[in-house]
């Protein structure tokens, strides 16, 4: 059989402690682990530390920054990264071991990614197959994008494995509720034209009637109603803090 080439796994983390072991499991078998912890208070990087020495606490800055410094310390060629609330399914494993027996004919591969919510796996209201980039050639891939929207982007050829790479996204709903706070205030702040009520309203329900209907939600039951309903709330969030910051602009403004 064929020699696998070394992968490197990375991975940022702040106050992970109930996720990461998981995640860092579904990885054991790779060669190497880098963690870029933001200086976590509670056992995130006691526990990083029982699966790799590759652990650095730098202060936080954004995602694409994190990111691409964890890159930056990884020592071989192919670079995975994932999230601490994901898993790396055996079968997604055994198609990324596979790939790296094969002569390098792509410089990245997608996977598609697949979401547990409340008890059971969502196949539909457009969060799966969400294909993400993550496993590349390190000298032909980066990291770019801003605030909630970094992307991985690489030159020259990619494919798609088959097997998802598993995602365990939100506890409750009360733990989605509250993610939904932070991430609208940081969407909103990037929101640069101006925000009237036929936004907070058509988008929002737009946005229902995409994830329900269009995205086949209704196939997932409850559960895609409620990610249905509360996708549509993130929406009118996002659109009305972003309103909320026009009434006093002066405020707003970054020193």
């Amino acid at each position: 059989m064929q020699t696998r080439q070394p992968l490197s796994i990375t991975l940022i983390t702040y106050n992970e402690e109930a996720r990461v072991r998981d995640a860092l499991e579904s990885v054991r078998w790779a060669d190497e682990i880098v963690v870029i912890d933001s200086f976590s208070s509670d056992a995130t990087v006691d526990i990083c530390r029982e699966f790799t020495d590759c652990v650095y606490r730098m202060p936080w800055t954004d995602y694409v920054t994190q990111k691409n410094i964890a890159t930056g310390k990884t020592t071989h060629e192919w670079v995975l990264n994932i999230d601490a609330d994901e898993r790396v399914s055996p079968e997604l494993a055994q198609d990324i071991q596979d790939a790296l027996r094969q002569p390098p004919c792509v410089n990245g591969y997608y996977m598609p990614r697949m979401t547990h919510y409340l008890g059971d796996w969502i196949r539909h209201c457009g969060w799966y197959p969400d294909a993400k980039l993550r496993l590349f050639r390190k000298d032909s891939g980066r990291w770019v994008g801003q605030a909630l929207h970094e992307k991985l982007k690489v030159r020259g050829a990619t494919a798609t494995f088959r097997h998802p790479l598993h995602h365990y996204s939100y506890r409750d709903i009360s733990d989605h509720v509250q993610r939904m706070d932070g991430y609208t205030t940081i969407a909103a702040e990037h929101k640069h034209r101006p925000v009237g009520a036929g936004d907070i309203f058509g988008r929002t329900v737009f946005t229902f009637f995409k994830k329900y209907v269009l995205k086949q939600g209704f196939r997932d039951g409850t559960r895609g109603l409620i990610i249905s309903l509360l996708s549509a709330f993130t929406v009118a969030l996002k659109y009305s803090k972003a309103w909320e910051r026009q009434l006093n602009p002066q405020e707003n403004e970054k020193p």
